[in-house]
């Protein structure tokens, strides 16, 4: 996909243990099998800032929740002029694992003012064209962490903190959000995410 058109861009959110990389892999590959080129990144984007919140999360070092969100909006910076904005300007697709509504959840959920965080984010970052929101309690996910055996994150994976993100997330009433139950089977999802992009991209097309 390179017709000199800008790019689209998706991005998948959720509370930890929705799906969401599992679906962006699944996405991802989908949309390669029909041909388009495309970017698949997440956040905490791989900078200095990135690195310093991944090991935040892991070793549950406590930080303000001011300077947690300095931290993302960091990264996002580079992360947007590195990666997000040359991939949209050459046409291709980019598919992102969180941003800017994780740290209107997330850091929301620690106190600061989620309209605040989303008014500055969509004044300093490109909006993406679509939101997939994998619907999913925070019980429910946590039970999917634990299973998985991936690398525990307590500054982020506690019950209390989740459900304060979830709630936000409930919240959020965007043009560019479509909410997705992920409480169903893996391919399922998958197929409704397909459907969704599916309208998205005809009309861009």
């Amino acid at each position: 996909m390179n017709t000199g058109a800008r790019g689209v861009f998706i991005v998948f959110e959720g509370v930890d243990g929705s799906g969401k990389s599992t679906q962006v892999a699944r996405l991802v590959q989908w949309l390669e099998a029909g041909g388009h080129t495309v970017v698949s990144t997440r956040e905490p984007h791989e900078c200095a800032a990135g690195r310093r919140i991944r090991e935040m999360a892991r070793s549950g070092e406590s930080v303000s929740a001011e300077q947690e969100l300095a931290w993302f909006q960091e990264q996002r910076r580079e992360h947007v002029r590195d990666v997000i904005e040359p991939a949209l300007a050459a046409g291709k697709i980019v598919v992102c694992d969180r941003y800017y509504l994780s740290s209107v959840a997330y850091q929301g959920a620690r106190g600061l003012d989620p309209e605040r965080i989303l008014a500055e984010s969509e004044a300093n970052f490109p909006a993406p064209d679509l939101v997939l929101l994998l619907d999913l309690s925070p019980e429910a996910g946590l039970a999917r962490v634990a299973v998985r055996g991936a690398p525990a994150e307590p500054a982020f994976e506690q019950p209390k903190r989740l459900q304060a993100v979830a709630a936000i997330y409930r919240t959020l009433a965007l043009p560019f959000l479509v909410r997705v139950d992920a409480s169903g089977q893996e391919a399922a999802i998958a197929t409704d995410l397909q459907q969704i992009v599916s309208q998205t991209l005809r009309k861009r097309s």
